[in-house]
């Protein structure tokens, strides 16, 4: 890719035992133990904001982040530059807790889990997407609305799929009407989407944060900060969902997105299709006329295949890959996409096990198996079971690799930012670490304003000069 992209995942905790510190203190714990005792990267010692005192989190290794949030252990990849990485570093984070929970002897008591749910609560949690983009391209109110049709209906091959819905009273505006329960539907973060654009994500979260925090030279580039997607238990899904989306922000920087797919009410769109369950799902677009979700899908791909096939294996990788989902999607081939759509397999998962136990949708064994669907515990999670094609099967077993938990990206500044956090875990000296700069001893700055540069010449400098 000719973008830097990362994922933020903040996970769900459950624990099968009584503790008497209970679940709240688990996310705190995990976090110590990467830092003190597994030793994956260099804890903060300054306050980043209000929120985030010193030791709260820290920079890795593998120049990701470990943090808390708002009770929740949460994981930034570095900045990546291929699909593959971004995929490879986003598992990364899951396998150091996983190594974490099994060095503590807790794994089968306590369980991490990557969804977006919580459904004793209510409550939700995020996997955000960041994708770098031009600061002078133009986001223009066509451009931007066929943004957010693609967001809204890319649920079909993204979405991790949940079962029942949010309750409706939790939400400040209308529900949908009629409302009625739903069984299954493919989204988890759809019902929670309450708006296209805005800025604060805690109390009105949007398809788009409107933030404009770049994190890089804010001169040259904007940060495209994503709310809408699910957490992926699938590595394909994940390649799929920054793959498509870094193609179609491609096609919005060189201004050959498709026409006729703005839709009439975005959020809408995202919370009718994910309730209605299937990819061919209505929707309305802008001048009144009717289309689906998979029509506006193809579109994009048709679009994205006349601009852009042909400039390298990557993006002729993802437009193969793109096609085959759609085709399996425009066919209701659940078994097919087995392992490469989270929502089609944990549906296909569930529907076997009903007709085993004759069980009902509502029944509480349901909503038991979908959380275990998003277990990061490869000898517990039902997604690790699967029985997927051959060729999603190796993809998702081939993606995961083992240096991505100490070793950084090599062509982005995360490298420099690797370099740095080894020599601050060997030394006490001050140091301050952030994504777009590092600071060693008292006047030792380097700033790392484009991510593009490794910076790691200049890091090896920065820390030498500093303990001299």
């Amino acid at each position: 890719m000719n973008r830097i992209v990362g994922l933020e995942t903040e996970f769900g905790c459950l624990v099968t035992r009584q503790d008497e510190r209970g679940a709240e203190s688990w996310p705190a714990r995990i976090k110590n133990h990467l830092f003190k005792k597994a030793r994956v990267g260099a804890l903060d010692r300054h306050h980043r904001d209000y929120e985030e005192p010193a030791g709260n989190g820290g920079f890795l290794l593998n120049g990701g982040r470990f943090y808390l949030d708002m009770g929740h252990l949460e994981y930034a990849t570095p900045e990546c530059r291929t699909v593959r990485d971004v995929v490879a570093f986003d598992l990364a984070g899951d396998a150091m807790i996983q190594a974490s929970l099994d060095a503590l002897g807790v794994a089968e008591e306590v369980s991490f889990l990557k969804n977006n749910v919580d459904h004793h609560t209510g409550a939700t949690f995020g996997c955000h997407e960041n994708y770098l983009m031009r600061r002078e391209t133009e986001f223009t109110p066509e451009a931007l609305g066929s943004l957010l049709s693609f967001l809204a209906t890319r649920q079909i091959f993204t979405g991790a799929g949940r079962v029942g819905q949010a309750d409706p009273t939790t939400h400040e505006i209308e529900p949908l009407p009629p409302f009625e329960r739903v069984d299954f539907q493919l989204s988890q973060r759809a019902d929670h989407i309450m708006n296209d654009v805005y800025q604060w994500v805690q109390f009105n979260r949007a398809i788009i944060n409107a933030r404009d925090e770049p994190l890089a030279d804010y001169r040259k580039y904007r940060r495209l900060h994503l709310l809408i997607g699910d957490s992926n238990m699938s590595p394909f899904a994940t390649a799929l969902k920054v793959g498509t989306t870094h193609l179609v922000l491609t096609l919005l920087e060189e201004g050959r997105l498709p026409s006729n797919v703005l839709l009439q009410d975005a959020v809408f769109a995202t919370r009718s299709v994910s309730r209605e369950g299937r990819a061919d799902a209505p929707v309305t677009l802008y001048d009144g006329r009717a289309e689906t979700a998979l029509g506006i899908q193809e579109k994009f791909h048709a679009a994205a295949v006349e601009a852009l096939a042909g400039r390298d294996e990557e993006t002729d990788w993802v437009l193969e890959q793109w096609a085959f989902v759609l085709e399996g999607l425009r066919a209701n081939d659940l078994e097919m996409l087995i392992g490469a759509v989270d929502w089609a397999s944990k549906k296909w998962l569930l529907e076997t096990f009903r007709a085993e136990q004759g069980l009902a949708w509502d029944d509480p064994w349901l909503q038991s198996l979908d959380l275990e669907y998003h277990n990061i515990n490869p000898s517990r999670g039902l997604f690790f079971a699967l029985p997927a094609v051959p060729e999603i099967a190796e993809f998702n077993l081939r993606i995961r690799r083992e240096s991505a938990l100490r070793e950084p990206p090599q062509d982005t500044r995360a490298k420099g930012r690797g370099i740095a956090v080894e020599r601050f875990m060997e030394t006490q000296m001050p140091y301050i670490v952030n994504w777009d700069s590092i600071a060693a001893a008292d006047l030792h700055i380097l700033p790392m304003s484009d991510p593009f540069i490794t910076y790691e010449q200049n890091a090896r400098a920065l820390v030498e000069s500093a303990m001299m």
